[in-house]
This record gives C-alpha cells, structure tokens and sequence, in this order.
C-alpha cells in the first residue's frame, strides 16, 4: 500500500486555524505522520510498537 491510499485524519489537537496541523494513518506494518499543510513532504513511519509507546508517553503529560 503506497502512503497516498493511506486514510489520514488530522489530530483532535491541531490549531483550529489549520496552522498547527499533524496528520496521521495507520498502515498495514507502521503509523505514518505528516504536516497537513505540506502533505508532499517526507512522512514519518513509525513501527505499531513505537508508536504505541509514543502514544503512552504523551498521555503522561
């Protein structure tokens, strides 16, 4: 599956001025992450179990 048939959605803690905006989709083997504005730029893949750790260590804060 090629990163442009992934469903993206934004978070629920992006700027409502659409100027703070992270996109992320989940894939088959990783979670990918992109600038909503600049969704032609590079994309961060993540392995399930790191961003499962990600995830747990943000909620801590």
């Amino acid at each position: 599956m090629s990163t442009s048939e992934l469903a993206w959605f934004k978070s629920s803690y992006s700027g409502s001025q659409g100027d703070s905006c992270v996109e992320v989709a989940q894939g088959t083997q990783a979670i990918h992450v992109r600038d909503s504005k600049d969704q032609q730029s590079p994309e961060l893949a993540l392995s399930l179990t790191a961003w499962n750790d990600f995830v747990t260590y943000a909620a801590q804060g």
